[in-house]
């Protein structure tokens, strides 16, 4: 069996005990609401540093977008303007390490081994759809079988609603580098933004854990030279902070 074709299973309901606001779990947090303000002053440096710098440069394309920090097993996820829209605790793969094995996702289950289950970093341009068990999930990296999709209770030893339900992030390291969600937060936030529209689909920042963020995400940190279009697109996207500063 591939990894795309996991086995199906139960998805089980968690919208309450799992360290997060419930408006972040159940519905959208209402923009430029305090509350989202709150849960971005907690974010990590990184998370915050990248944010600032997917929308000054408009990087998500004005599309919706999440950024995945793996160090703090937590995601964040925004509305084409940039608005955060909620954050969640998440699950993700057993392994340290910022790339997928090459061909892994073609890779029966049982053969990929404890030190292979990673989570890659960088950009990602993401696409719904659905697995061969008619799951709906929304794909990161179809290639390496990598996915952002409900939380499932595969195996009972694995305790993966109690991993995903402790404040720590310590324990959230178990999948075969899949994303796992809480069902409420997967149903009523990220899939309404990345199903919607003409050209659903939308970019996923995966934070590295082995590398530099600079250095991961270059094209973003690196300085626009005086006069060329991304220094141009930097003056517009500094304006537009500075009017939505006054409204």
């Amino acid at each position: 069996m591939k990894l795309r074709r996991s086995r199906s299973v139960v998805a089980l309901a968690l919208a309450v005990g799992l360290g997060v606001p419930l408006a972040a779990l159940a519905a959208p947090l209402p923009p430029h609401d305090s509350e989202a303000q709150r849960v971005l002053a907690k974010a990590s440096p990184a998370v915050r540093a990248l944010d600032a710098r997917v929308r000054e440069r408009s990087d998500n394309g004005g599309r919706p977008f999440a950024i995945l920090d793996k160090a703090q097993a937590r995601l964040y996820v925004y509305d084409p303007n940039g608005r955060l829209q909620g954050a969640a605790p998440v699950l993700l793969g057993l392994a340290r390490g910022d790339d997928s094995v090459p061909g892994i996702g073609e890779r029966p289950i049982a053969k990929v081994r404890p030190f292979e289950r990673t989570t890659p970093a960088g950009r990602f341009d993401a696409k719904p759809g659905r697995n061969a068990n008619g799951e709906d999930v929304v794909w990161v990296d179809y290639d390496a079988a990598v996915s952002m999709h409900r939380m499932r209770a595969i195996d009972p030893t694995e305790h993966r609603p109690q991993r995903l339900a402790t404040p720590s992030p310590a324990d959230n390291r178990i999948s075969f580098g899949c994303i796992n969600l809480p069902p409420a937060f997967f149903d009523h936030v990220l899939r309404p933004l990345f199903t919607r529209g003409g050209q659903p689909g939308g970019v996923v920042y995966v934070l590295p854990e082995t590398r530099p963020l600079q250095a991961q995400f270059a094209a973003l940190f690196e300085t626009p030279r005086a006069g060329s279009g991304a220094a141009a697109i930097d003056a517009r996207s500094a304006a537009r902070l500075q009017l939505a500063r006054r409204s």
